[in-house]
């Protein structure tokens, strides 16, 4: 599983990341991490605000940070 993290590099697009981390740990799950920080790339995927979350190439989430219990919902 690739997880991705769109965002300049924000304190929320860094807390995205952490509580991604976490539920992805917390589900035992084989992922790939990966934090988009380029402008071009973010508008490629069609985002519009940050932080935002995709999981193999989906955006799942955009411009809030859901809780880790919320993104454990996602990754399943």
């Amino acid at each position: 599983m690739k997880i991705q993290i769109f965002g300049t590099g924000c304190p929320k697009c860094n807390q995205l990341a952490q509580a991604a981390q976490a539920a992805a740990d917390e589900l035992e799950l084989d992922y790939e991490l990966e934090k988009v920080t380029k402008i071009a790339d973010i508008t490629a995927m069609g985002i519009m605000m940050t932080p935002a979350l995709a999981v193999d190439g989906d955006v799942k989430v955009a411009g809030k940070v859901p809780s880790v219990e919320q993104l454990k919902a996602l990754l399943q």
